[in-house]
């Protein structure tokens, strides 16, 4: 496969940040034998999908993490990407240094609060124990609030409720229903009765009235939190969930021509950025109507590179269409619940297939190095 493109004089890829689209873009364009630079802010892969996960089990966090350049050596570049040159066709990182490329793929994702992102220049060692810390605060606290029942918000509830039983873990969500608006109704409902099971305390349809009052991610005895109905409780922690945003910062200002009203680029069936017939947009940069997940960010990945290589060769290029949804939720180690192609998973299934290890292996798998 990588025979037919291998070694194009004069092309030179690169990858603008290094999640599960970028690193999937990255490992295929080295397959093909194609000239390539992945750029991140940070010196690991975060498998961020098990961050909720290592913000509760000591020791978890550093599976999580998994460092580019042993897997992609010199083509992997740290920095923080400021703009970029369509003139030039160059990508100019903080600091001044300049990476120029024929064909660009961008890979920049989302952004959103700690602990279920972790968004910023940091080393392995660094980001590791940011984890490590964050545990600390959440096995001093007695009770917990998390805001937010998104299912970013559902599987933290989940997973403190499964490591500390004897905690009180509240969910505050602004709608009466929970997790992804894309999920079946009979799912959503399940997620719901599974956060109830284990003992986990709702109150839908509020919202928290003084959050930006509040101290997040520290434990503080009995802080005080009101809701807009009028109602107040107390609470040692407080985990934000919610406001993810798609992380525009790097291209916001080169394609603004290209923005949708959320700052995801807009790209036609071959994942170009419109205007740009070698740029491409992977994963939830992308304005692609589906959920925003690592499965589809995989997909994205391969359809750009495909196309790039097409490109090079005069084949016909490849389009992408959403299917029906498939996701999974984990909710705790022992528990899940989710669809695949559209169909209700059974709990246990969701729990053998995700929720045990949450994918890691996955990710220790497609960066070719042995998990510790």
């Amino acid at each position: 496969m990588g025979g037919q493109v291998s070694s194009v004089e004069g092309v030179h890829v690169v990858v603008v940040g290094g999640g599960f689209g970028g690193i999937a873009a990255a490992q295929q364009l080295k397959s093909r034998g194609l000239s390539f630079t992945l750029i991140d802010m940070r010196d690991a892969f975060h498998h961020n999908v098990a961050a909720l996960r290592a913000s509760v089990l000591p020791g978890f966090a550093r599976r999580t993490f998994i460092p580019y350049a042993e897997t992609f050596v010199d083509s992997f570049v740290q920095g923080r990407v400021e703009r970029v040159d369509t003139d030039t066709q160059t990508v100019v990182l903080q600091g001044g240094r300049e990476i120029q490329y024929t064909h660009l793929i961008l890979c920049t994702g989302t952004d959103g609060a700690f602990p279920g992102k972790f968004n910023t220049v940091a080393s392995y060692q660094t980001a590791v124990q940011k984890y490590e810390d964050f545990i600390q605060q959440v096995q001093a606290a007695d009770s917990v609030l998390v805001v937010g029942g998104g299912s970013t918000g559902v599987e933290m509830a989940a997973e403190l409720k499964t490591e500390y039983p004897d905690k009180k873990v509240v969910l505050i969500h602004s709608r009466t229903a929970l997790a992804d608006p894309e999920l079946l109704p009979a799912v959503r409902q399940q997620a719901k009765e599974v956060l109830l099971e284990k003992g986990v305390e709702l109150l839908l349809g509020q919202k928290v009235s003084n959050l930006s009052d509040l101290q997040l991610n520290v434990t503080r005895r009995n802080m005080e939190v009101t809701t807009d109905t009028g109602d107040t409780l107390n609470t040692d922690l407080i985990i934000c969930c919610t406001g993810t945003k798609v992380n525009c910062a790097a291209y916001q200002s080169s394609f603004s021509g290209s923005l949708a009203a959320n700052g995801a680029l807009q790209v036609n069936d071959h994942l170009q950025v419109d205007g740009f017939s070698n740029v491409f947009a992977v994963g939830d940069c992308a304005n692609v109507n589906e959920p925003k997940m690592a499965y589809h960010a995989g997909l994205h990945a391969a359809v750009a590179v495909s196309n790039i290589a097409n490109s090079l060769s005069g084949k016909k290029l490849t389009s992408y269409h959403p299917g029906n949804v498939t996701m999974l939720l984990a909710m705790g180690r022992d528990d899940g619940v989710g669809q695949f192609n559209g169909w209700q998973l059974p709990r246990f299934l969701v729990a053998l297939g995700k929720s045990r290890d949450l994918l890691v292996w996955k990710s220790w798998r497609e960066m070719e190095q042995k998990q510790p």
